[in-house]
């Protein structure tokens, strides 16, 4: 890439691909530098150092939660919605949930445009300010430990080798006590098929949403009476 037209935006977008590929750990500024085909001293005009071109790579990201926000009246809709959204993009770029972890997210400015949006959704529920950011953050720990949790085969295999991967995970449970375990040794028997990662991202993201709003039918109820 032409040092001209290197932009704030490439940089980011070729940092993405590089985490997608080989993780956090391979992101450097040399070796961006190298895949954009310029000198080091060529990105530090764009970040000053790795934090902040992390911080930017997790701006871009969660962006792109916000672009498909509608205007669905529910509250509870709309907070699905946005659940489903970071689902997809920690499918997709599963380093995210590392990322959060690492970057201040409050310097984030789409993380903060997110929570906001989310906290006056959370309002619109029953719940106060305070209930909200605790809502959200149950819900962003939530979806990380459902997608960093989903039963699929931990890299990219081929067929023969996930049937493999599939059978050696039955295994293990089989080689359990029957006698001790014998739920789990009927629970084992489910690994013979790959798994539905669909279906298990809707019974997360349902089982998630269900406890936000028996908590908001519950903070209606207990709403004090206005005058």
């Amino acid at each position: 890439m032409a040092p001209e037209k290197l932009s704030r935006e490439s940089v980011v977008e070729r940092a993405i691909d590089l985490i997608d590929a080989e993780g956090l750990e391979a992101v450097t500024v040399r070796r961006l530098a190298q895949l954009l085909g310029v000198t080091p001293m060529a990105l530090y005009w764009h970040f000053k150092n790795k934090d902040e071109l992390l911080a930017g790579v997790a701006d871009h990201l969660l962006a792109q939660i916000l672009a498909e926000v509608t205007d669905e009246p529910a509250w509870h809709v709309q907070v699905r919605g946005v659940v489903e959204r970071l689902v997809t993009l920690l499918d997709r770029h599963p380093a995210l949930a590392t990322l959060l972890h690492t970057v201040d997210k409050h310097r984030v400015d789409s993380f903060n445009v997110a929570t906001n949006m989310a906290l006056d959704l959370l309002r619109r529920g029953g719940f106060t300010v305070q209930e909200g950011f605790l809502v959200s953050s149950y819900l962003l720990s939530g979806v990380i430990g459902l997608v960093g949790g989903a039963p699929v085969c931990p890299t990219p295999l081929s067929p023969a080798e996930a049937r493999e991967w599939r059978r050696r995970k039955r295994l293990e449970l089989e080689n359990l006590s029957a006698e001790r375990f014998p739920l789990l040794m009927e629970f084992a028997k489910t690994w013979e098929d790959e798994t539905d990662v669909a279906a298990y991202y809707r019974y997360g993201v349902d089982l998630l949403m269900a406890g936000v709003e028996t908590m908001a039918a519950r903070a209606r109820r207990t709403e004090p009476p206005r005058d």
